[in-house]
């Protein structure tokens, strides 16, 4: 079940939603991130106690959520191994969503983004559904698809606790009407098993996710010795073919960076991923300083431009308008001709 693309106008793809401006994953900051340009918002998905499909970057939530203040809740302060490291904090699989729901979201990373912090104990935890019912909606209303690129967080220990997180994500786009191979969505996964058993059940577009450095966990549970870097060489490209669609790339793979944070010249990864069919589509694109490679400290347009102009078909933003404004520089349009509005404080 396998479908190639070539690459045309570079996406947008909201990380966790217009995260520069709002706490990620939350409906305000999807909905944001569709007034700023986004063409997909993104998802990270975890589940909880009663098999629900939740949006948060991990299933501990001290960072992101203000579960800590709750104090019918500090006896589920526990420490539990994910993916083979140690976390302590509390858990999305150890509550309802009825419990979740009580919860407020908070910024993640405050010392980076002040501003945000006006936001915190605002917003609720949204579920996958409430985020396909926003991407709906607005697609109605701005007369333009608002795809949708969830992925899966931890697979494999959900799938250990009785919890997989692949039966529900299916079951709630088919019932959304999400099907086939020009579905406004994609599946991204950073493991690979459970993509390949994915490909076997489905037509919508499967994306495999690939860091810089480490290895998939199910391979570290499976014995596999095959790193990250084994599956961007040309072999590693063309097995990823034969069950995904595109790779979804730490972009220090595309353009690597010496000690001092210089950008070195580009790789053919892009090239080689084009080769085999795959889309490639880059990650994580931020406006501070603190992220950007320092050639293009002050001035992170320029960095959105280098890597559209190497031909990748899509990037991963906290700041989609940034990534649009490019877009538009640079020739492309997405098929709404509304002016956006800038962000609000």
């Amino acid at each position: 079940m396998t479908k190639k693309f070539t690459g045309k106008t570079p996406i947008i793809i909201a990380h966790r939603g217009a995260s520069g401006y709002r706490p990620e994953h939350t409906l305000a900051a999807y909905e944001l991130a569709i007034a700023l340009g986004a063409d997909y918002i993104e998802p990270d998905l975890v589940s909880t106690k009663d098999g629900v499909l939740i949006a948060r970057h991990e299933n501990e939530i001290s960072q992101t959520t203000d579960v800590a203040r709750h104090r019918e809740f500090a006896g589920r302060q526990t420490s539990k191994i994910i993916d083979g490291e140690l976390k302590t904090g509390w858990f999305t699989e150890d509550f309802t969503l009825a419990e979740l729901k009580t919860l407020r979201a908070k910024e993640r990373i405050p010392q980076l983004r002040p501003q945000n912090i006006l936001y915190d104990g605002l917003f609720e935890i949204p579920t996958f559904q409430e985020i396909i019912d926003l991407a709906k909606n607005k697609s109605g209303e701005i007369n333009r698809h608002i795809g949708i690129y969830p992925e899966t967080k931890h697979p494999t220990y959900f799938k250990s606790i009785g919890l997989p997180l692949e039966k529900p994500l299916l079951a709630t786009l088919t019932a959304n009407g999400y099907q086939g191979a020009n579905a406004p969505v994609f599946i991204q996964s950073f493991e690979v098993s459970n993509l390949q058993n994915l490909s076997t059940k489905t037509d919508l577009p499967l994306v495999q996710l690939l860091n810089n450095t480490g290895k998939p966990y199910d391979f570290v549970i499976s014995g596999n010795n095959s790193t990250y870097t084994d599956l961007v060489t040309t072999s590693g490209l063309e097995e990823i073919a034969k069950y995904a669609q595109a790779i979804g790339i730490h972009k220090n793979l595309l353009v690597s960076r010496d000690s001092t944070g210089k950008l070195l010249s580009p790789t053919s990864l892009n090239i080689d991923a084009h080769a085999c069919g795959l889309l490639v589509h880059a990650w994580t694109f931020r406006n501070e300083d603190y992220f950007l490679p320092l050639d293009f400290l002050g001035n992170p347009q320029g960095e959105y431009e280098l890597f559209f102009k190497l031909g990748i078909d899509g990037v991963f933003s906290d700041y989609p308008d940034t990534a649009y404004a490019v877009n538009e520089n640079l020739g492309f349009k997405f098929c709404s001709d509304s002016p956006l509005p800038p962000p609000q404080p």
